[in-house]
């Protein structure tokens, strides 16, 4: 039978009997046809290229049941306000950064492409490996394997960068070549994917799964909106991750000054030829105001992506009277300029908006080693091996040292978001609060 429309119909001259088995057939076939898949990945391939996929009706529940269910989940309290009504993100989240409490979230654990926002875990896990004043000459074999189209900072074979070279080519340009480099410094790609993964694990990510390091799309690549921001909170706690994501330009070295005739080749303060330098500017707009965008009050990082596949991704810390939260967006739909950016403001709004008038549809669980490290403080039991709690009960593990009850227990690894994060914000030229002390119940 032809799908034309020209054909003659046929369906006159088959056995009542085949009819029969044709319908059984396809009734059977139908469910098959019509599953819904488990992420994008596998959603975006294929004729129904073009469809909009829609989320599983079950996902993870790690950080509460609600945040495993598909849709919006927000639970208003007196004097909250609505969500905001121009979002089109298929996954997003809105968490408070020092309690971990979730705010609001549309399919948290959707497993869906990252993009550049992966580079948010790839830093977390290598930033405490290599020695920012460590440096590396570029071979060829550094660069081998990026793939086409990927963003560049410009890093060149046969010259030497400083790992923080790197790291700002990493963080403000996105950098796979950077990535790619400091991959090759952790004895190769294949280690740090495996790296990554594990890293991912102890923050207990468990949608995420790592293929390449630079969040280049890869089959079968995939994150969340909710593990995306347990690399974010978790990579805050790092002094050079909040240096590098709050900074909005900086100078990246170039090529070796070319000499004119006659002139001998200026040294640097090491002693080695005096190389050219040229301007690498953030690409997190909410941060820079590029493109039209409005910079946000308060922002201080901190990572962004785009690829055809993954569509625009976004992760962003910002604070505001006292408060601090994290929002990340994944993939909107919306035709509106910009609309990462937009979107995750109007979240950053309603979060401080709305803070004290919500009660928290779910929680950012800490890594599983501050879980055993807050049981053995207290003498409680340890969770056996491979278990992962999906319900943070953390916060009641019982007193710390100055006699407060526990919260903050569950921060032991993930906490003091606020106090540390003070540095990244004078270099956004930003009022923080110091030396503040996490919330105490």
């Amino acid at each position: 039978m032809s799908d034309s429309g020209d054909a003659p119909c046929t369906f006159s001259v088959v056995p009542a009997l085949k009819k029969t088995a044709l319908t059984i057939f396809a009734a059977t076939l139908l469910p098959v046809l019509t599953v819904v898949p488990a992420s994008a990945d596998s959603a975006s391939k294929g004729p129904s290229a073009t469809k909009t996929p829609t989320p599983p009706a079950a996902m993870s529940t790690v950080g509460g049941a609600r945040l495993g269910r598909p849709g919006t989940q927000v639970d208003l309290g007196p004097g909250a306000p609505v969500l905001p009504k121009k979002l089109s993100g298929r996954s997003w989240i809105v968490a408070d950064a020092e309690s971990g409490e979730v705010l609001a979230a549309h399919n948290a654990h959707w497993r869906l492409p990252p993009a550049s926002t992966l580079k948010m875990l790839f830093a977390d896990t290598l930033l405490p490996r290599l020695p920012k004043e460590q440096e590396h000459k570029v071979v060829a074999s550094d660069l081998a394997g990026m793939g086409d189209g990927s963003s560049l900072v410009g890093v060149k074979e046969n010259l030497t960068y400083s790992v923080h070279d790197l790291w700002l080519g990493v963080f403000l340009r996105s950098g796979n070549d950077a990535v790619h480099v400091l991959s090759a410094m952790n004895h190769g790609v294949k280690k740090t994917v495996g790296d990554m993964q594990r890293h991912a694990e102890e923050l207990q990510a468990l949608d995420t799964t790592v293929v390449t390091p630079d969040g280049y799309d890869e089959k079968g690549q995939v994150s969340s909106a909710y593990d995306l921001t347990l690399f974010a909170r978790s990579g805050l706690q790092k002094k050079d991750f909040r240096e590098y994501c709050s900074t909005q330009s900086a100078k990246f070295p170039g090529d070796v000054a070319k000499v004119k005739k006659g002139k001998k080749p200026e040294k640097d303060a090491k002693g080695q030829p005096k190389r050219d330098t040229f301007e690498i500017q953030n690409t997190n707009r909410l941060l820079t105001g590029a493109n039209g965008v409005t910079p946000y009050q308060g922002i201080a990082g901190v990572k962004n992506g785009y690829t055809s596949h993954a569509g625009s991704t976004f992760t962003g810390v910002a604070e505001r009277n006292g408060r601090v939260l994290l929002v990340t967006v994944m993939n909107p739909s919306s035709d509106e300029s910009q609309a990462v950016y937009q979107e995750s403001a109007r979240l950053l709004d309603w979060g401080f908006a709305a803070s004290g008038k919500v009660r928290p549809v779910g929680e950012l669980v800490p890594p599983k080693s501050a879980r055993t490290n807050a049981s053995k403080a207290s003498g409680g039991p340890t969770p056996a091996p491979g278990a992962t709690e999906t319900h943070a009960p953390a916060v009641a593990v019982g007193a710390s040292k100055d006699g407060t009850s526990g919260m903050g227990i569950a921060l032991a690894v993930v906490g003091g978001v606020v106090a540390l994060l003070a540095g990244a914000g004078y270099l956004v030229n930003r009022r923080w609060p110091s030396n503040r002390r996490l919330p105490r119940p």
